[in-house]
């Protein structure tokens, strides 16, 4: 049998290039989200599987790259099902794993916990231009504050960030959970029916409103009700106005009576707070299709759209009953995921280059160079690293041009040729 030297499918090999650019954003995430105070947590991508089946992840939860039992455990001939062979499985994000961890370890954790995690997750999808079936992810997180500082801080800390990775003139989508459910409660849609509602709602910006309309009246929901609902967004359409921050009056009224008291006026403060505060590029605008597949959100939810892509490439909300979950005790909770991959397919698509990396140096040293001779390059090369430099030595190929050209895509810009009878720079 020959062995398989692709990847699996869905997963892929990182060349130094790419992984320059990975570890660079990784070194700028760490430090700008921590200037805000988050800290450092890290959590096993392996979840016990009942957690990953809590009905809580939505579509995710179809796509669990499930783990069979060890040992004994692993009794297939007596197995009715799928349940009785796998005990635990992938993390198909890093929300989930967060509630259990703060579950666990809550008593060791300052409140409110400003949490920082990257890692990889697992999701057994069809791959697509930046989509993959193991991917990186990065989330901040907010845990026990239940104002609305914790939405304005997370989208001004990762607006901050995408900034410094040179993203501007991007657009950040926000919406509620409650206005979706109010709007949905005017129009006369019964309470159980709603999610279907809002699956359909969230091919708007495919299908268009008429879509939409069409989908509804043809999933069996009522000609009126429909009428009624989608009347909503087309009265609060502003061409003029692409915040569409203007719609929020608009519904505190239409909502009257309908909605919690004081969700749009908490939205009102978020936008309020984030485009005084805001040192990036970027445009809040209220989106009141924006859903978010989750099942767990409950409050606010927001997602980052950028041209480059043809899709969002950071999104979040508030899951305030998640923990509870766990504990019996809900805690406030709201996060921030940025779309680690698709961020760097833009930036590799741009041809970014990091900032300071000028002054790599390579050393390519003949063949025939030994003993005390290449003593004395490695001592030359070692007085250039303490000046701060990198450097790095290595064999000189027959093919000089080509090794050149590929040292170049690394990063270097200056080579020292070494030959065996003379030097020659």
């Amino acid at each position: 049998m020959s062995l398989t030297k692709k990847p699996v499918t869905g997963m892929k090999d990182i060349l130094p290039e790419e992984m320059a650019i990975r570890d660079y954003c990784i070194s700028m995430i760490t430090k700008t989200y921590e200037s805000f105070g988050f800290t450092h947590i890290e959590t096993p991508c392996v979840e016990h599987i009942e957690n990953l089946c809590s009905n809580q992840g939505g579509e995710n939860e179809k796509l669990v790259f499930k783990i069979l039992k060890r040992g004994e455990k692993l009794n297939i001939e007596n197995a009715s099902g799928e349940n009785d062979l796998a005990d635990s499985g992938l993390r198909f994000d890093l929300t989930l794993p967060l509630a259990r961890y703060y579950s666990n370890n809550q008593a060791l954790l300052p409140a409110p916990f400003k949490a920082l995690q990257m890692g990889n997750v697992f999701r057994a999808e069809r791959p697509q231009k930046g989509r993959f079936r193991q991917f990186m992810q990065c989330d901040i997180d907010i845990l026990g504050e239940s104002g609305n500082l914790a939405e304005i801080e997370l989208i001004l800390a990762t607006t901050t960030l995408l900034s410094k990775l040179e993203f501007k003139n991007f657009k950040v989508k926000i919406n509620e959970r409650r206005i979706l459910k109010a709007m949905a409660k005017y129009a006369g849609f019964e309470e159980d029916k709603t999610d279907a509602v809002f699956v359909i709602l969230d091919k708007m910006d495919k299908i268009g409103l008429d879509g939409v309309r069409e989908e509804l009246i043809g999933n069996g929901f009522d000609e009126s009700i429909v009428s009624k609902y989608l009347s909503l967004f087309d009265e609060m359409k502003n061409d003029n106005d692409s915040t569409n921050i203007g719609a929020l009056d608009y519904l505190s009224n239409k909502l009257d009576g309908v909605i919690e008291e004081g969700v749009i006026d908490n939205l009102k403060e978020i936008f309020e707070s984030v485009n005084s505060a805001k040192t990036a590029d970027f445009e809040l605008a209220f989106d009141p299709t924006l859903v978010r597949g989750m099942g767990y959100y409950t409050g606010t939810i927001y997602e980052i759209e950028m041209a480059e892509l043809n899709c969002s490439v950071a999104g979040g909300g508030r899951y305030d009953r998640m923990i509870g979950k766990f504990t019996g005790n809900d805690t406030p909770a709201c996060g921030f995921s940025i779309g680690f991959e698709r961020i760097i397919t833009i930036m590799l698509e741009k041809g970014f280059k990091i900032p300071g990396t000028e002054g790599k140096t390579a050393f390519l040293v003949e063949k025939d160079i030994k003993g005390e001779r290449m003593g004395e390059i490695i001592k030359e090369a070692a007085a250039l690293r303490n000046e701060g430099r990198t450097v790095l030595i290595a064999r000189m190929n027959k093919n000089k041009k080509f090794q050149k050209e590929t040292l170049e895509k690394q990063g270097f810009t200056e080579f020292r040729n070494f030959y065996a009878q003379e030097l020659k720079y």
